[in-house]
């Protein structure tokens, strides 16, 4: 039986280079090969550091034939796994390598560290309990649009990733989605010099904001939707007639019955009446 090799699933900064720990530059060095959506990039990390580990590309477009030398790898030992920025596997490529090193029975180990939806979200000040990840939002307005109407009713906040170029269109249809008043948090350069954090309702924002002049990936939080405290008309009628059959004064049902229903007293107390 080959012996059991460990992939590590790294997470490297997302801005700044402070925010790598300890534990993951350990991992770096000392491991036999490093998977990297972009060696250029990641080469600029590890001199930066000091580490001479060899890489190997991994990205979207050659992740399955590299799938073999990577367990090859991991066969003879250890390997860890990066993306560009942030943890990989989210919203990056990862997913098959980590799939496969299970499937031949290697260990996986995450090393967690920075995150783009997580910064995002802690930020935001919008709950945070529970969430939906997005991801990239579909690059088409149709497609767009589809997924945003599936989610117009959730009730937990939506994190979403999308680019400069589609931020303003992206903003448009979430305001005809979602409506104007509906907060949201848009979040740019996250840990950068020029990290920008604005939150406000989608139609004051879509209204002021110029992407034109912001470069970098957006990460979009956005409120979910307040349930309706409106009870319908006719449950409002019953709630109206039991009170008055226990003998309470329209006044009074009025104003107990509008604090229970989320309906304006004066429109409760106008049915009172006319229950009488």
């Amino acid at each position: 039986m080959a012996p059991m090799g460990i992939l590590y699933v790294v997470a490297t900064p997302i801005g700044n280079l402070e925010d790598i720990s300890q534990r993951a530059l350990r991992i770096l060095s000392q491991v036999a090969l490093i998977a990297a959506e972009d060696t250029r990039h990641t080469g600029k990390l590890l001199s930066h550091f000091q580490i001479d580990t060899p890489l190997i590309s991994y990205h979207e477009h050659n992740k399955l034939v590299r799938l073999d030398r990577l367990l090859e790898a991991l066969d003879r030992g250890e390997v860890a796994l990066v993306s560009d920025a942030g943890t990989p596997a989210i919203s990056d490529p990862g997913v098959e390598v980590v799939q496969a090193a299970w499937g031949a029975g290697h260990q996986v180990v995450p090393i967690p560290g920075p995150s783009a939806p997580m910064a995002a979200l802690a930020a935001s000040g919008l709950p945070t309990q529970p969430f939906l990840f997005l991801g990239f939002l579909p690059r088409q307005e149709s497609k767009r649009r589809a997924l945003l109407a599936q989610h117009a009713r959730d009730p937990w906040t939506l994190v979403a990733f999308e680019t400069p170029q589609r931020v303003q269109a992206a903003l448009a249809d979430l305001e005809a989605t979602f409506g104007p008043d509906r907060q949201i948090a848009l979040c740019r350069e996250l840990t950068k010099l020029y990290e920008e954090i604005i939150r406000a309702p989608i139609g004051e924002l879509r209204g002021t904001f110029d992407a034109s002049a912001r470069p970098g990936e957006f990460t979009l939080v956005i409120a979910g939707a307040e349930e309706d405290p409106r009870w319908q008309e006719d449950t409002v009628r019953a709630a109206v007639q039991e009170r008055l059959a226990l003998g309470d004064k329209p006044s009074s049902v009025a104003r107990q019955v509008a604090k229970a229903s989320g309906w304006r007293r004066a429109d409760v107390y106008r049915l009172t009446l006319e229950e009488q």
